[in-house]
């Protein structure tokens, strides 16, 4: 099967935009850099096209029953226009994927997926609705996404509408907004650690609001990203990226986002493994290290303790912010303290790592 295009591919190309496959998708991994990307969502602003997200509507007198099931965190608490992060697991504790929940209106909610799981996700919601009155309808050809991220976020985008942004909270939006003439939906929710907006409009609409953004922001410094400087934006502020710190044969509790398992809440898929993780304890841990000797860890290459193989890296890299070579690694729980010293192995040289506080990155202010 061919790779798919967003609605902005021939933007990407235009403006110079190193195309590379990415979940099935052709996506810009990069434009000017990935470093001066990466500080410019730090310091500005960054753009980036997020089209190749997945998007379900979830509808119907079931469908807060059907979302308590089939997740892990507490849909009933959602206001509308409030924004939930979640686990969706299988019945054995496993990550189907991460997603967020937009709660539009009673009986009323949008999920949005991540790009390499449409499919797989797709199929698991289906068989799980049935006995629930609840209509699921998959608008991702029909949705695109643009994500306009970092401090200057903000006061670009009102340089395009008049709607009031900054009663957006975070993890809340607001639905049928104008920006630059076209009716979007904002979000105040990011995947870099920043402030920003995401914005989701019509495939045909892409293209031309990505032109009023970057126009509207070039005086603040804004630059088009690309998923190089996504990665490492997200990596420093510890968002897992499902396939390296979530995946089918790793839980919430094992990644470390237990507190998106809600037990209180009734049954769900997965309940019974993942309380008896909360209880107990789990034999594995997603933990944060620094690298000691010099060397950058990458995802898959083996962790030791003493010689000792105690897990596997599951993203690494040189952190532009931090400048230092950072890692998140999947390891067996005895180990994971904090001040912990710890081997990465890297093409069969075992260099010196140890285990720090995650996340390394967080924002003034949040």
């Amino acid at each position: 099967m061919s790779a798919k295009q967003t609605p902005l591919y021939e933007t990407h190309v235009r403006y110079g935009g190193k195309i590379v496959e990415f979940g099935g998708w052709l996506l810009p991994v990069q434009y000017s850099g990935i470093k001066e990307e990466h500080h410019a969502v730090r310091t500005k602003a960054g753009l980036f096209d997020v089209s190749h997200m997945g998007e379900v509507l979830v509808s119907g007198p079931d469908a807060l029953a059907f979302l308590q099931k089939l997740v892990t965190n507490d849909v009933a608490k959602l206001q509308i226009n409030q924004i939930l992060y979640t686990p969706m697991c299988y019945l054995d504790g496993g990550t189907v994927d991460d997603l967020l929940v937009y709660k539009q209106a009673d009986n009323e909610y949008l999920l949005v997926i991540n790009a390499a799981n449409i499919e797989k996700d797709w199929q698991w919601m289906q068989e799980n609705v049935k006995g629930f009155e609840a209509t699921l309808t998959n608008l991702s050809d029909a949705t695109a996404q643009l994500a306009l991220q970092g401090p200057l976020a903000e006061t670009i985008l009102a340089k395009l509408t008049d709607a009031p942004l900054a009663e957006i909270k975070y993890y809340w939006f607001m639905p049928e907004v104008s920006v630059a003439g076209k009716t979007v939906l904002v979000s105040r929710t990011g995947y870099t650690g920043e402030d920003g907006f995401e914005i989701y409009c019509k495939p045909e609409d892409a293209s031309f609001l990505w032109e009023a953004i970057m126009e509207a922001g070039r005086p603040f410094g804004l630059l088009p990203a690309g998923l190089g400087c996504r990665d490492t934006l997200r990596f420093e502020a510890c968002l897992p990226l499902y396939g390296h710190e979530l995946s089918a044969t790793m839980s919430p509790i094992e990644a470390g986002i237990g507190f998106f398992v809600k037990l209180d809440k009734g049954d769900f898929n997965g309940r019974e493994v993942l309380q008896e993780q909360k209880t107990n304890g789990t034999k594995r841990k997603i933990v944060g290290f620094v690298m000691v000797d010099r060397g950058i860890a990458r995802a898959e290459y083996p962790v030791l303790a003493a010689g000792v193989h105690i897990g596997v890296v599951t993203t690494g890299s040189y952190t532009p912010t931090l400048n230092k070579n950072l890692g998140l690694a999947l390891i067996q729980a005895d180990y994971a303290k904090i001040g912990q010293t710890i081997e990465i192995d890297i093409r069969g040289k075992q260099l010196s790592a140890e285990i720090i506080a995650k996340p390394f990155y967080k924002r003034e202010g949040k």
